[in-house]
């Protein structure tokens, strides 16, 4: 049965003249697990703001949008918001209330449930989502994960037919992203609620996925079954945002089916690779440029610390970068370098000075850069060419976002405010440069294009960055640390730190465990296989 159609469907906001949407049309029947991706700016939030007619952006649209066969124009209130659910990128954005136990009530509140019944299905929803434990919590105390697992749960209420999730991953550690798509899972085949999920990180959605979505430019450009599609993209040159048993596949001679899952991959090499091959990496260290001893730091003086005594080096000209669970600090230490937050115990250094000590210019000007997890929060001003200024806009128009210099920053995808925040930072000339979560709604290709950006100005300045992004972390990095228990873990090499790991590791290290020690990129499985083949 068809849940959802979209009939030649255009959009575009007030004043402009390019089409966001442009003639897209698809099918979702009923129950079905449908993955939505595309390059970043390519119009998804927009379609699925559409879809749910009180998110509707302002501006011209044509085309029609079907409910059950009805247009959404002609569904109540009461139909939109109990029978389509939406989970937004960020949790913050959606969350209204203080404790836990209050926000899963709201939204049946506000619908007019009787009290006996919004009492048995909070009962219900928070042991089927875990939620018991700290169901008396402040929201504001909240991990990130357990955020966007409220705002899941609070949606659930109603038990939606279309439940439809914007990126809902981007801002989770690879385990609570995991836990959080093994949930969307257990929702559509156990309730039977048909799922709408748009994601950049392909890995595990695909696998479970009934049909795939590619869009580009305001349209579906390749539909199907999610294997289909990706030997479609294959077949066109569109291989980086292919999971890696895929890529792994079509580098490696495309033989057999191609693989999805690293169940599939590991099977791939098990046939075609015929012996192990070790990789040493090493590490080169240099001048120390930030220096973190024995740091101690808590938000509030009542609260727990966050950091407890941790230790870190930063070496010129290097990126290092810091990965971890939600709420595990790595926030908290990027703002400490950048002289945001103090200790109240330890020291940090900026070439053998104290931070603390340190003037303000001495910080900012021509020396540290930060580009924080909002990047809204460097945006001042009504277009983004005068956010960034002559030089600035030189440099988005040499990197193809002329487009965007007339725009307001606020009305930017994720992915674009990301691009226009770094290239404001850059127009400083810093000497460091402190990212918290970069390729934040980044696609494939511009995750890439930063990869190669940053790895070019490692010739001049120092970078650290905290990630969420373990396949970036591993491409981009010259040394990795785990943040755990308030401390810094020792440093080091991708390649040795994610091939120790077993879950903030990649997919490709997953795949070629026991097979190709110390891989941990595609890049790397397939040259050996090119050397044995």
């Amino acid at each position: 049965m068809e849940l959802l159609s979209i009939e030649n469907l255009k959009f575009r906001y007030p004043k402009s003249e390019n089409w966001v949407i442009n003639d897209l049309s698809l099918s979702i029947s009923k129950g079905e697990f449908v993955v939505l991706s595309g390059p970043t700016g390519c119009g998804k939030t927009t379609l699925f703001k559409l879809i749910k007619k009180e998110l509707s952006p302002m501006g011209e649209e044509t085309g029609k949008i079907l409910f059950f066969g009805k247009d959404k124009k002609d569904l109540s209130a009461q139909e939109s918001a109990e029978g389509i659910g939406f989970v937004m990128q960020d949790p913050e954005n959606q969350i209204v209330t203080e404790k836990v136990l209050r926000e899963l009530s709201f939204y049946m509140e506000n619908l007019g449930y009787a009290p006996a019944v919004i009492a048995a299905r909070v009962g219900e929803l928070s042991n089927y989502f875990g939620i018991t434990p700290w169901i008396g919590r402040d929201t504001f105390h909240l991990s990130g994960g357990q955020k966007q697992l409220l705002t899941l749960a609070s949606v659930m209420t109603v038990f939606p037919d279309l439940l439809i999730l914007d990126e809902p991953t981007s801002r989770l550690d690879p385990i609570a992203a995991g836990e959080f798509i093994t949930t969307l899972k257990r929702i559509n085949t156990e309730l039977g609620v048909t799922v709408l999920l748009c994601e950049h990180r392909l890995e595990e959605v695909l696998p479970i996925a009934d049909k795939f979505f590619y869009m580009e430019n305001g349209a579906i450009s390749y539909s199907g079954d999610p294997r289909s599609v990706c030997l479609s993209l294959a077949e066109n040159g569109k291989t980086d945002i292919l999971p890696a048993a895929t890529r792994i596949w079509h580098g490696a001679g495309k033989r057999g089916e191609a693989p999805l899952s690293v169940k599939e991959g590991k099977a791939y090499l098990d046939r075609y690779f015929t012996r192990k091959v070790a990789l040493c990496p090493s590490v080169k260290t240099g001048k120390e440029v930030l220096v973190i001893n024995n740091v101690w730091f808590r938000y509030e003086k009542e609260e727990a610390d966050v950091l407890r005594g941790a230790d870190l080096t930063v070496y010129q000209n290097e990126i290092l970068t810091l990965v971890g669970g939600n709420g595990s600090g790595k926030s908290t230490v990027i703002k400490l370098l950048a002289g945001i937050k103090k200790p109240y115990r330890g020291k940090i250094t900026l070439y053998g000075k104290n931070l603390r000590k340190l003037r303000r210019e001495e910080l900012y000007n021509n020396n540290i850069s930060y580009l924080p997890q909002d990047p809204t929060l460097l945006f001042a001003r009504d277009t983004v060419g005068d956010e960034l200024g002559e030089e600035g806009r030189r440099f988005a128009e040499e990197k193809g976002l002329k487009y965007l210099l007339a725009s307001h920053p606020h009305d930017l995808s994720g992915g674009e405010m990301q691009k226009c925040a770094l290239i404001k930072l850059l127009t400083a000339r810093p000497k460091i440069l402190l990212l918290d979560e970069p390729t934040k709604g980044l696609d494939a290709e511009a995750k890439k294009y930063l990869i190669s950006l940053l790895k070019e100005l490692k010739k001049t300045i120092t970078v650290v960055i905290v990630t969420h992004d373990v396949e970036f972390a591993a491409a981009v990095s010259d040394r990795c640390a785990l943040l755990f228990g308030g401390e810094v873990l020792p440093p080091a090499h991708p390649q040795a730190f994610f091939s120790e790991n077993y879950f903030y590791t990649t997919s490709a290290s997953r795949i070629a465990r026991g097979m190709i020690e110390g891989a941990v990129s595609v890049e790397q499985i397939v040259s050996k296989y090119d050397a044995e083949s």
